[in-house]
């Protein structure tokens, strides 16, 4: 990541990105409640009320959602949500990226992962024999794409998540996932953690002075 700047304007465009999406979404369902049929909302309440031991009850409703009629509806809804959700995560990756040159195949993977994971969430659901399928499908196909910073490997795992998210018909989850994964990573990166040893607390800490390069 590159030296940290001002976070204001950059925070304050991500935040009201996010309140317009949140706003339009309220405004939609107040308007047209029958709306609320399409829309693959919520998520987390169902997790937080699951069985630790299980995610019977998030497959469940997965699989209610994928067969019912509308399913074609919330797939596509639920793929144009995790395009939304991802946006912010690549303007983080603008901000916080220490090349000079941003790698646009690796940007353009992060914005379309996302999509393919939800379409192969609601295609799998609950399905032990396609997942194999799937897993096989996938060693067999050799990837030669090297990542040029190991903190890249975290914008691929988030996107990966807000797939999943939105492939189980939980737009809630993805979109915690993507919020806090923006404050986060903004947030460390502003405090250029790990930067350097130096003040009292992360001397005490390491029992090795500011300056030092080595352990003795």
């Amino acid at each position: 990541m590159r030296k940290s700047g001002s976070l204001l304007i950059p925070l304050t465009l991500i935040m009201i990105y996010y309140a317009f999406w949140v706003a339009l979404v309220v405004i939609m369902l107040r308007r047209y409640p029958a709306l609320g049929e399409y829309l693959p909302l919520g998520g987390v309440g169902e997790l937080a009320a699951s069985d630790p031991g299980t995610f019977e009850p998030v497959y469940t409703r997965a699989e209610r959602t994928v067969l019912a009629p509308t399913g074609p509806v919330r797939l596509l809804l639920s793929c144009i949500g995790a395009a939304i959700l991802t946006v912010p995560i690549s303007w983080v990756y603008f901000i916080t990226s220490r090349a000079r040159r941003i790698d646009q195949s690796f940007l353009q993977t992060i914005m379309i992962l996302p999509i393919v994971v939800t379409g192969i969430a609601m295609i799998v659901v609950n399905s032990i024999a396609l997942a194999f399928s799937l897993a096989g499908v996938v060693a067999a196909v050799r990837f030669r794409f090297a990542l040029s910073q190991p903190s890249d490997a975290m914008y691929i795992f988030v996107a990966i998540g807000i797939g999943l998210g939105s492939g189980i018909g939980a737009l809630g989850i993805a979109g915690v996932i993507s919020f806090t994964f923006v404050w986060a990573t903004l947030i460390i990166w502003k405090l250029e953690y790990g930067k350097t040893l130096s003040g009292r607390f992360l001397t005490m800490m390491t029992r090795r002075d500011g300056g030092e390069d080595d352990y003795r």
